[in-house]
């Protein structure tokens, strides 16, 4: 599974929960960015879904009582359930009869080798697969503040739909305005293509219930682009999501207009048509997509250089790329994320990228996670058939790497909270086809780039989060720099 994607964690241990509280008040949810493993630092002994009126001091008698309440929220006896199948919690272990419960009814879930592993921090997609068996076996109701805290996780586990909306009417509508500030010079911005664009996004989602396992999202966007002397607010508006998703099984299933995002963004981050597959195992997910990466919309940075007197004039009809086809293997384990992915894209359009013809890219990456602090690290290798149109960087670069560290971020729910990020990109020319940054990736047609990314976000009132980013990139075969100084206030509802 932008900048504005990150999210970030915080310690749920330095203080003791408050008397009657749910134990989703203290879960950190990672920023802003969806789809993905996050970690946040819940022990597999302390998984609560229900409320507890005891809460002894000492953390060890903390966890035993809130492991006893989420097993009697199930309404299981202490004699109604089959012999604990975990090597590593013994029968004479303080949550074996709890632990044996939430086995029994198929809440919790052990690894291969047979253990429990009650000591080992969760991430949120674990903490939401638990979540969503308790939906399914009644032990939590939908309007548990558990559902709410986890239910973007939940929505891509495809469990969402009538459980979560089921108080509520058909059709839910939520959205977010964003208004942006884009400031642009260095050598690749000539002929008064720098300066300051400014911007407002507007993106208002809809998601409708089919049935019990299937529900439909749509994402209407409109962006209103301010310039010339008036200010006067030139718009565009167009679907951006339109899909339908559920479950057969085990597997999650999408199919529609929705979002591409490969490479952690580094590789494309837009709109496919495509049908979408993910199945879960253990710790683990694994994807597989087929489609066509779908039209490219304008930005209000995004300049046509055919039409270098309209920035706002681009080629909407004119597809990203054609046929498409992507698989991904991701994972937790302990402290670390990994993943592993292949996406072969047939002709693609660069006039809409910096590369041209039918690429072929893979990528593997690792993020080490420790409270608040992150580090990640992603290998790209793409194709280099692709720079063949390109006779004066046909010796470029066709792989890449992007090295990032964060630490803790913004979350819309908490004033106050805060983060801080960087990144550094080395990425040859086939490693990329529409990038996730806000920088002016797309300058350096088809040589590639180089350079950095630092910012930093915080939430100035619940729902109200400011980010600032600044980019320094460079051609990979040239020396002419561009340099952005991106900044977003977003509102969301």
């Amino acid at each position: 599974m932008v900048p504005y994607r990150s999210r970030n964690s915080s310690a749920i241990n330095s203080a003791g929960p408050r008397k009657k509280e749910n134990l989703a008040i203290w879960i950190q949810r990672r920023g802003n960015k969806v789809t993905r493993t996050y970690r946040t630092p819940i022990k597999r002994w302390i998984v609560f879904l229900g409320k507890a009126s005891l809460f002894p001091k000492e953390e060890t008698h903390m966890k035993k009582s809130l492991v006893f309440a989420m097993a009697m929220a199930l309404g299981v006896t202490a004699t109604a359930f089959a012999a604990n199948p975990f090597s590593d919690v013994p029968a004479g272990h303080w949550a074996y009869a709890a632990v044996a419960k939430l086995a029994a009814a198929g809440i919790v879930d052990g690894y291969p080798d047979g253990t429990y592993k009650g000591d080992r921090t969760m991430t949120r997609y674990e903490m939401a697969q638990i979540v969503a068996k308790a939906l399914a076996k009644g032990a939590i109701g939908a309007d548990d503040k558990l559902v709410g805290e986890f239910a973007d996780e939940l929505d891509n586990l495809g469990v969402r739909v009538a459980r979560l909306e089921k108080n509520a009417d058909n059709v839910k509508i939520t959205g977010s305005v964003k208004l942006r500030n884009v400031a642009n010079d260095g050598g690749k911005f000539e002929n008064g293509a720098d300066g300051d664009t400014n911007y407002l996004r507007t993106d208002i989602f809809f998601t409708g219930e089919v049935n019990d396992n299937w529900h439909y999202v749509a994402m209407l966007e409109n962006n209103q682009y301010f310039q010339g002397q008036n200010e006067s607010g030139n718009d565009d508006t167009d679907f951006q999501r339109a899909y339908l998703t559920g479950n057969i099984g085990v597997v999650n299933l999408s199919a529609g207009r929705q979002e591409g995002f490969w490479g952690d963004g580094n590789i494309y981050d837009d709109r496919v048509d495509s049908v979408k597959a993910t199945v879960p195992f253990g710790v683990a997910r694994f994807t597989a997509e087929y489609g066509k990466m779908a039209n490219k919309s304008a930005y209000g940075w995004t300049k046509d250089s055919r039409n270098p007197e309209n920035r706002f004039d681009y080629k909407d009809n004119q597809s990203v790329a054609d046929e498409f086809w992507a698989t991904g293997l991701y994972g937790t384990w302990g402290n670390f994320d990994l993943g592993a992915e292949y996406l072969h894209a047939d002709d693609v359009n660069g006039n809409v990228g910096i590369i041209n013809g039918t690429d072929k890219i893979w990528d593997v990456s690792a993020k080490y996670n420790v409270g608040k602090f992150s580090l990640g690290a992603m290998y790209l290798k793409g194709d280099d058939d692709t720079l063949k149109d390109y006779s004066e960087y046909k010796d470029a670069d066709d792989d890449g790497y992007v090295v990032s560290m964060g630490w803790a971020g913004a979350k819309a729910s908490d004033p106050g909270s805060w983060g801080l990020y960087a990144k550094y990109y080395d990425q040859g020319a086939p490693t990329v086809i529409d990038h996730t940054m806000n920088g002016a990736w797309d300058k350096f047609d088809g040589e590639g780039f180089k350079g950095y990314n630092v910012g930093g976000n915080v939430t100035l009132a619940k729902n109200m989060v400011a980010t600032v980013e600044y980019y320094d990139l460079k051609g990979k075969e040239s020396d002419q720099h561009a340099r952005t100084l991106w900044s977003q206030l977003v509102v969301t509802f």
